[in-house]
């Protein structure tokens, strides 16, 4: 196996309210290595983006706190650098495309001055430099006419034209690790293959690293190497994306592929996976996914089952695959 350029281990990210404290992200592991895309899934509230936002430190500490883990980068836990030594990794080497490209991007800024901001700020490039570099970044992404597009400000250009821009500023310092949230939701699906694959062959041009946040397993099973199931802040199944779509282990896995309509099938009506996700601050006492779970047993409702190995890399958190007390209850 290739090494691992990105470590995360046992981070936990919690989260203020007046009702109590929301357990976002609590205990999930993982690592990336070179060239490699993971893809982060599960519903909405299940811990995805505030992960990648743990990565780089974007917090809100007003209501937000890291409470324990590791993220280790180039050998060092991130989460004990200073802020300007962060500074220096986020949007450099480590760069992050936002959910909505309508409202990411500065609308009183032309978007040639927000790539070569970039430039400027992490590259020590000159305004001249910055610009030339912005001009083959747009033609990068696939915008014709990039001479003219950096002059264009954002309500000048389409959705997709947008999210490509998106790409040229997170992709202008060649960054390591590209993390993708969600970023070919708002668009349509011609757009959205063509982002797609254009963020593949940036990913073998570049050699990056790409952590692809979304709930389409469509998009998965296009773009992912190896893929993670998380669900209430937790991670329940992780494996390389052929393993996963061919032989999914945990209820919930099993539950949102099945969920994917089939063009070989005719059907009066959709699977769905019942109920709806607890709410974060009235979660189950054992599995977390017990309440619309199949299959649970006795022990199931009663204790959490751990996050267990299994062989070829594969990992699962469900009482089915440790055994003891599952089979008796």
């Amino acid at each position: 196996m290739s090494e691992a350029i990105l470590e995360v281990k046992g981070l936990k990210t919690y989260f203020r309210a007046e009702e109590g404290q929301v357990h976002a992200v609590d205990g999930v592991d993982f690592s990336l290595t070179k060239k490699e895309t993971l893809a982060i899934v599960g519903e909405s509230g299940s811990g995805k983006s505030v992960t990648a936002l743990s990565i780089l430190r974007l917090i809100p500490n007003t209501s937000g706190k890291i409470v324990a883990g590791k993220i280790i980068y180039n050998g060092k836990d991130s989460l004990k650098l200073s802020e300007k030594e962060m500074r220096n990794i986020r949007g450099n080497e480590i760069s992050m495309i936002f959910q909505e490209p309508m409202t990411s991007l500065n609308p009183v800024f032309t978007v040639g001055k927000q790539i070569s901001e970039v430039l400027t700020i992490h590259q020590g490039l000159r305004k001249r430099e910055a610009t030339k570099r912005a001009v083959e970044m747009i033609k990068l992404v696939g915008i014709p006419d990039a001479e003219k597009c950096i002059n264009n400000y954002p309500h000048q250009l389409s959705g997709g034209m947008r999210q490509r821009i998106m790409i040229a500023i997170a992709l202008a310092c060649n960054p390591k690790i590209l993390i993708a949230d969600e970023p070919t939701t708002a668009l349509d699906v011609t757009i959205q293959s063509q982002i797609l694959k254009l963020m593949s062959e940036l990913k073998e041009k570049l050699g990056t690293s790409i952590m692809f946040i979304t709930h389409d397993l469509a998009v998965v099973a296009q773009l992912a190497d190896t893929v993670m199931v998380m669900y209430t802040g937790k991670a329940m199944e992780y494996g390389n994306v052929k393993s996963i779509f061919k032989e999914p282990l945990h209820p919930y896995t099993v539950g949102l592929l099945n969920s994917i309509p089939k063009l070989d099938k005719e059907l009066e009506m959709l699977t769905i996976i019942k109920g709806t996700v607890p709410s974060p601050l009235n979660l189950p006492k054992g599995c977390k996914f017990v309440t619309r779970c199949d299959e649970a047993r006795k022990i199931c409702f009663d204790k959490e089952p751990d996050y267990v190995n299994l062989e070829n890399g594969r990992k699962v958190r469900c009482w089915k695959y440790i055994g003891a007390g599952y089979y008796e209850s």
